[in-house]
């Protein structure tokens, strides 16, 4: 099976070394790209605060960490467990038309990490949910076009994020209060 999957991966790379955009609109797909990096999020932050007000931004940003923390937690470990070898590194015609964060490229971590997040703010704030559950996949399937990542590194980015929401979703809800208390306290203390 994973032959299977290597082979249609290298299949739709290939594919897309022969159909590309014009370099104007490449060059705005790079920058759309780019806001993946997380500079997306400063327009959340701003839309939450002034929608919500402090002490609701106060909790997401709180469950937000916890998905992180659980999110980079399983995609450190799969990432260095599975050292999977980026489109560039394996066809010589690839190019890293972006730059890449990290050497493996299972799973995307730019799907994973900002679709734990996306979720999590969709939990708070459906309105922007179906945006933000967008964004996430379309900057990964930007990124294989670029060549940095492989389609199924995508794929399983985007299910890893999704898995590592509900886990820290489950987890918050037995956590979640003795967490903010513990913050709470020590927020008293200084």
């Amino acid at each position: 099976m994973f032959i299977w999957i290597a082979k249609f991966d290298e299949r739709i790379t290939r594919y897309g070394l022969t159909h590309r955009f014009p370099d104007k609109i490449d060059s705005l797909l790079r920058f759309y790209t780019r806001m993946g990096d997380g500079y997306i999020w400063s327009l959340v932050i701003a839309y939450v605060l002034i929608r919500y007000g402090g002490v609701f931004f106060s909790k997401i940003v709180i469950q937000v960490l916890f998905s992180l923390l659980v999110c980079l937690t399983l995609y450190w470990v799969i990432k260095l467990s599975a050292r999977r070898i980026r489109p560039f590194d394996a066809i010589d015609e690839v190019k890293a038309l972006i730059p890449p964060l990290d050497k493996y490229s299972f799973p995307s971590g730019h799907t994973m990490n900002n679709l734990a997040i996306a979720a999590t703010v969709c939990a708070f704030a459906p309105e922007v949910g179906w945006i933000m559950l967008l964004l996430p996949l379309s900057w990964g399937l930007l990124r294989v076009y670029f060549g940095v990542h492989w389609l199924s590194d995508v794929v399983g980015g985007f299910f890893l994020g999704i898995l590592s929401f509900v886990i820290a979703n489950r987890l918050w809800n037995v956590f979640g209060s003795t967490i903010v208390n513990f913050l709470l306290e020590f927020q008293c203390r200084l």
